[in-house]
């Protein structure tokens, strides 16, 4: 934070953002409390920042993806301060959720809301009081209410947090006229700051939410919007249940929400589903209130794992192991896409996202959109409702272009988790030959027919209209009749993304662009991919390493049995990321569990006995190791994509002081009695901190050479494509420190 509502982006040195806020003075007591009640071991990308700007009272918008550790930004601080924290949240079921949350680690935490009884609002006011609430959760036109004000005017209220804050702004894609009253905060609370966190909003939406709020003298802090975790898939829709089928199939045991634009869609699709065997229930406004109630809850219990909705579900609820969401047809926003995809692996740990589209999806959303009145406003939404088509029909990384729509760049040349990046689209080697067919077909017909007409004059149909009007006798009926329609309207897709062709007129009739008359002349060449159709994903770098499924799945079981006795949902007990942490590293004795990432004070001393008698029974029973690596186990949580932090200095220090004396990497390791792989991470954060570029001590110059050949084919994100391209020829030790210094000479020449 340099200046006056200046952005701060996670790519940003932290000497860069540090500003006002002393974000070191404040550090310890914030990571004092995160350890302590939550078990985690350090902030993630931008997190002390954001948690520093509240403790110095100075207002600030936070803009994290889902999964990003936003609620932490005001959550920690609200402990880590006197007086009571006013978070006010659009919906009942998401502030259930985060009370719950927070008392399972602890923390005292209260909700005001129109489900409860007049007992309990009257002992949420009589803790308030008390002064026995660290956090209250209200809605916001409760808020506002003049009753409200005059009591909570009597508390002594600390900061106000609004969640959700992009609901406050026409340009976003769930504005809510209520929030519209929160701009009075500043009067109804002078001196209190007010913080906005949201996961989604571009630089528009983040004006208009400072200007609405009227926020003074604010920060914004934008965090990275990749999430590297998910996998970003396109298909084009031809038999929409045999796709979601294959999907369902490598997901089976795992939570998922499949996304419909009707609710039609949505009955018709959980009903087809269940026929084929699934269990799914449907989520959509024409249910009863009482029925959605029901299906949300067995959807968080665990009841069901499959949800079929429409896009009203999912901003309610805060589970972190959804492992997939399909769109069983194309959003309305890249901005709606974001959020509605980024309720898969919140947890941090891999899931699937895969979107379905077809050429009509538009047609659909702009009927939607007729009754709009503001002309500005549809305006905004048919532009987006372009830039979301776009996207479906472009032929680069997805990670790339959802991170480029909010203004920012992806680093990686290749993301490793995207359709396009895992080669599951493969090139087309006469792409020119292809495209020049297809533009050959457009003008020949006059340009006065759509991409399903052309597709099927391509294919040689005999349909009465098409001979009607004579084009059965054109040279480009029947020359691509070896290839599907879904495959030719694909291709049309690529061309108009491209700029060889576009679409005009009333009807979406194909023109041939002044591009495309240069592709015609073969003086230009398109891009054109044909997809692979596959029945599994291919993985990431192995995320289950070292767990064991049987015990991961017995530790499951155990989770959903405390999750019944304490009437909570069970991943409000243990997140699937610290349930293989368990699963890999086996504790059996009390103070292993302070090793395990998402295990604090309080979860130790409710669960501690059993979490350990049920790894130690199983592994019993099935004569497995316990306490496996816990000597090298770092708490480490799942992060965006950001630079390696130090570790403690103490066992530091003993790694550092061999790699300044020279030792090699197998040296170190066997000086040490630790692992290669281990002596490799503490290494890379040397080598990072020193900004060491010549690395022959460790990587010798022939395979550093080699290396970097690979990285400039493939990036240097991940390791595992590099270690196969490789042919497993070279550690990922070496791997793991050439990278490293790669990254480091990118930056110096930039």
């Amino acid at each position: 934070m340099t200046k006056p509502g200046s952005q701060v982006s996670a790519a940003e040195d932290d000497s860069a953002s540090i500003g006002r806020a002393d974000t070191l003075h404040f550090a310890k007591p914030l990571l004092s409390n995160l350890k302590q009640y939550w078990g985690y071991p350090g902030f993630r990308a931008l997190q002390r920042e954001a948690m520093s700007l509240v403790m110095s009272d100075q207002d600030s918008l936070v803009v994290l993806p889902t999964g990003g550790g936003k609620s932490l930004c005001y959550q920690v601080p609200a402990i880590s301060r006197d007086g009571l924290a006013l978070i006010v949240s659009p919906l009942i079921s998401l502030m259930k959720d985060q009370v719950d949350s927070l008392q399972s680690v602890g923390i005292s935490a209260a909700c005001i809301n129109s489900m409860q009884t007049n007992r309990e609002k009257i002992e949420v006011a009589d803790k308030i009081r008390r002064r026995e609430l660290k956090l209250l959760y209200i809605a916001p036109e409760r808020l506002v209410q003049t009753k409200t004000v005059e009591f909570l005017q009597g508390a002594r209220v600390s900061f106000v947090a609004i969640d959700e804050a992009h609901c406050i702004s026409q340009w976003g894609h769930d504005f809510r006229p209520e929030y519209r009253q929160l701009r009075n905060l500043k009067t109804i609370f002078p001196g209190i700051s007010v913080h906005g966190y949201t996961a989604t909003a571009t630089e528009q939406v983040r004006a208009d939410i400072v200007e609405q709020l009227g926020l003074t003298n604010c920060d914004i802090l934008v965090g990275s919007f990749d999430r590297p975790n998910l996998q970003y898939r396109v298909e084009r829709r031809t038999d929409a249940i045999g796709q979601i089928q294959r999907i369902l199939n490598r997901h089976k045991g795992e939570s998922g929400v499949i996304y419909c634009i009707s609710r039609k869609n949505v009955d018709a699709t959980s009903e087809a589903l269940n026929r084929l065997g699934f269990r799914t229930l449907p989520y959509h406004a024409g249910m009863p209130d009482e029925d959605r109630r029901k299906n949300q809850d067995a959807f968080i219990d665990e009841d069901v794992n499959i949800i079929v909705a429409t896009v009203a579900f999912g901003m309610g609820i805060d589970k972190s192991n959804v492992r997939f969401v399909i769109h069983a047809e194309m959003p309305r926003s890249l901005e709606n896409y974001q959020q509605e995809s980024g309720r898969a692996g919140r947890d941090g740990l891999e899931a699937d996202c895969v979107l379905l589209y077809a050429a009509n999806d538009v047609d659909t959303w702009e009927f939607l959109m007729q009754d709009t009145e503001d002309p500005a406003v549809l305006d905004a939404g048919r532009e987006s409702l372009q830039a979301m088509k776009q996207y479906c029909v472009s032929t680069r990384c997805r990670h790339a272009q959802l991170v480029e729509h909010f203004g920012q760049v992806l680093e990686a040349s290749n993301c490793g988790a995207c359709d396009f990046c895992l080669k599951e689209m493969e090139p087309v080697s006469d792409a020119l030959i292809v495209g020049q067919k297809i533009l050959s077909c457009v003008v020949r017909q006059g340009e006065r027919f759509g991409a399903a007409y052309t597709a099927q004059v391509l294919r040689g149909s005999k349909a009465k209209r098409i001979v009607e009007n004579g084009h059965d006798k054109l040279s480009t009926h029947g020359l691509m009749k070896d290839e599907s329609e879904p495959q030719l309207r694909t291709w049309i897709d690529q061309l108009l993304s491209q700029g060889f062709l576009r679409q005009a007129g009333e009807f979406n009739c194909l023109e041939v662009t002044p591009s495309g008359r240069v592709l015609l002349k073969g003086q230009q060449t398109p891009t054109l991919l044909r997809t692979r159709v596959a029945d599994s994903a291919q993985p990431f770098e192995d995320p289950w390493s070292g767990v064991d499924r049987d015990l991961f799945e017995e530790l499951r079981a155990m989770r959903t049995r405390l999750a019944i006795q304490k009437h909570v949902p069970p991943y409000i007990i243990f997140g699937d990321a610290t349930l293989r942490d368990l699963a890999r590293h086996r504790p059996t004795k009390g103070g292993m569990l302070t090793k395990i990432s998402g295990i604090g004070a309080q979860k130790q001393k409710e669960f501690g006995a059993v979490v350990l008698f049920t790894i130690q029974q199983w592994c019993e029973a099935n004569n497995v190791d316990t306490n496996v690596g816990l000597d090298e186990a770092v708490k480490a949580r799942p992060a965006l994509r950001e630079a390696t932090k130090p570790p403690s200095e103490g066992k530091a220090q003993e790694y550092f002081d061999l790699f300044e004396q020279g030792f090699s990497m197998e040296d170190a390791a066997h000086q040490l009695g630790r692992s290669m792989d281990t002596v490799s991470k503490y290494l890379g954060v040397y080598v990072e901190a020193h900004r060491i570029t010549e690395i022959n001590p460790w990587v010798p110059p022939a395979m550093e050479k080699r290396i970097n050949e690979a990285i400039g084919q493939l990036g240097s994100e991940r390791l595992k494509p590099l270690f196969e391209h490789l042919k497993s020829e070279i550690s990922y030790a070496h791997l793991r420190i050439a990278a490293t210094a790669w990254n480091l000479r990118q930056v110096d020449e930039e």
